[in-house]
């Protein structure tokens, strides 16, 4: 008896070391300071499920001479002139397999549509300080929009498109836009797509135009009443087609007393609620990096989350963050298009995804001093690579994971995507601390796991635990700044370079692979993406 318990001991001490004691992985450089901590993860059921394609980005309408600070940073990346030739951007966007992407911003609202009866010139945005936001309207020749669509096709991706939500309305100098929305102009380019066939995933109407609004606001119910309109067309034009295209809206800033009112006005027309996110402030604040850095600051925005998904609840529409870029203005340049901005960015999509968000559009693609991509030469700026790494590997099915230890220790955990077991991310904000931590799961786990355990004889379960935690790998990928720069606009992958090949190609995101018995760190300014496949649990069969 007293031999069986002595087994049982130590296959219990083997189990632990094979299945919960995972340690965080580091990159070559170790801090001063070593802490350790544990990540608990609950597997029992799923608190979210985000969508296949999560990941999204924008592309926006602003024109060269958008200037903020004295920095003009949009170059050509408008929808009106970005160039669809370049190969590296095909193979950017080509990489997600889809990537959604969402077209839109703040000079939506003044965007007329080219039709094929059109007797009225084709204009595009020309600067005039007395107008709204600096520019004249401007107009979507159908020549562009097919060459667009064209590109989308070819690049896989799927596509959200933001209608001019002020058609029809009148500028009071109250600030409020009134009278009924005119869908005329909208529906000629929205039953053009239909006959060319475009793929389009959603229609989404206005842009910062809900609670206090940019530049004006509508009120909530007359917006509820022009969303109707526009879910009305949808139906109408694709009455033949299984699939609808979504209605979107109303892609302003989170305001609970008008979201609620809208929704509960919508009578059931609205798929997706957007809202937009820029928590940092203005681009020209000096203190960006250090709001990133402080683990208060990133935890004021779950408040934001938390009451939309109160808002939201019972009802059929889903959230989704319609565009983020952090700092509005332009953000700011080595600061929101650098390695520190994989800060906020991957706390960002951890933090949503966990309060049951359906779609993340980050600001943006390319364009201004926040794209994925550079602005000049296409090449991934940092946050690409994070992006296309939680694309791949973070499956749909959110676990609640919490960190005891440091404060610094940001943590998140999904079913893998594709692959069985969880994938759980990292990120280390402190400077100098080298964070070792192992992880622990709820009780469900290992009574689930022992369950099936219990009818083998013990001489088999020790050496199929001892096997578990000789042979049993995990997949590990961690990322650093080049030379430890947090203004760097270049990242490394387990120590090296990411960066194009010759001919453009998207690189290779290898992982390292560990033994899953070692110990290992995290290290200072440091993220990691840790794949375990042996790891089984009921929140994702």
């Amino acid at each position: 008896m007293g031999f069986q318990i002595w087994v049982m001991g130590i296959c219990l001490l083997v189990y632990c070391l094979s299945l919960n004691s995972v340690y965080v992985n580091s990159s070559s450089l170790e801090g001063r300071k070593k802490e350790k901590g544990k990540v608990f993860i609950d597997g029992k059921a799923s608190i979210g499920k985000i969508d296949e394609d999560f990941i999204c980005a924008t592309l926006d309408w602003w024109p060269p001479e958008k200037c903020d600070y004295g920095a003009c940073p949009w170059g050509h990346t408008s929808l009106l002139n970005l160039d669809l030739s370049n190969q590296i951007f095909l193979k950017a966007v080509k990489a997600f397999s889809p990537l959604k992407i969402r077209l839109g911003g703040t000079l939506q609202d003044k965007v007329i549509y080219e039709s094929k009866d059109s007797k009225i010139p084709c204009k595009p945005f020309a600067n005039k300080s007395s107008e709204m936001f600096g520019f004249t309207p401007g107009c979507l020749p159908l020549k562009r929009w097919d060459e667009l669509n064209a590109f989308f096709n070819k690049a896989g991706a799927l596509i959200v498109f933001g209608l001019n939500a002020l058609a029809g309305k009148t500028l009071q100098s109250d600030g409020i836009a009134t009278g009924a929305w005119d869908p005329s102009n909208a529906e000629s380019l929205i039953r053009y797509s239909f006959e060319k066939s475009y793929n389009i995933l959603g229609w989404e109407l206005g842009n910062e135009l809900s609670g206090s609004g940019v530049g004006t606001k509508i009120p909530a119910a007359d917006y509820a009443a022009d969303l109707i309109s526009l879910n009305k067309l949808l139906k109408d034009v694709y009455k033949d087609k299984k699939f609808k295209p979504l209605a979107v809206a109303p892609g302003g800033f989170f305001d609970q007393t008008w979201f609620t009112d809208f929704l509960s006005k919508s009578h059931n027309n609205l798929d997706v609620m957007t809202h937009h996110i820029y928590n940092l402030g203005p681009g020209v604040d000096e203190h960006l990096i250090d709001k990133i850095l402080d683990p208060s600051y990133l935890d004021g925005e779950a408040d934001t989350f938390r009451r939309l998904q109160n808002v939201l609840r019972g009802t059929s529409a889903v959230s989704w963050v319609g565009e983020a870029g952090g700092a509005y203005n332009s953000g700011h340049n080595h600061v929101t298009n650098a390695f520190v901005f994989s800060f906020w960015y991957l706390d960002q999509l951890g933090m949503s995804a966990a309060f049951d968000t359906k779609t993340y559009c980050r600001q943006t693609l390319i364009g201004g001093n926040y794209g994925l991509l550079n602005t000049t030469t296409f090449v991934p700026n940092p946050d690409y690579y994070s992006a296309l790494l939680w694309h791949r590997l973070m499956g749909r099915n959110v676990l609640s994971t919490s960190f005891s230890g440091t404060k610094k220790i940001r943590a998140y955990a999904h079913c893998s995507k594709q692959t069985p077991g969880i994938t759980l991310l990292l990120l280390n904000l402190d400077k100098f601390t080298t964070v070792q931590a192992n992880v622990a799961f709820n009780q469900t786990l290992s009574l689930h796991h022992m369950h099936h355990q219990k009818h083998r004889n013990f001489a088999r379960t020790i050496k199929w635990h001892q096997k578990a935690a000789a042979e049993t790998k995990r997949a590990e990928f961690h990322l650093t700044a080049k030379n430890g720069d947090l203004a760097s606009q270049e990242m490394l992958l387990n120590g090296k370079v990411l960066s194009l090949s010759s001919s453009g190609d998207i690189p290779e995101l290898t992982p390292t692979h560990v033994n899953s018995s070692e110990p290992i760190v995290v290290a200072p300014y440091s993220i990691v993406f840790v794949q375990m496949p042996y790891i089984h649990l009921p929140a994702c069969k």
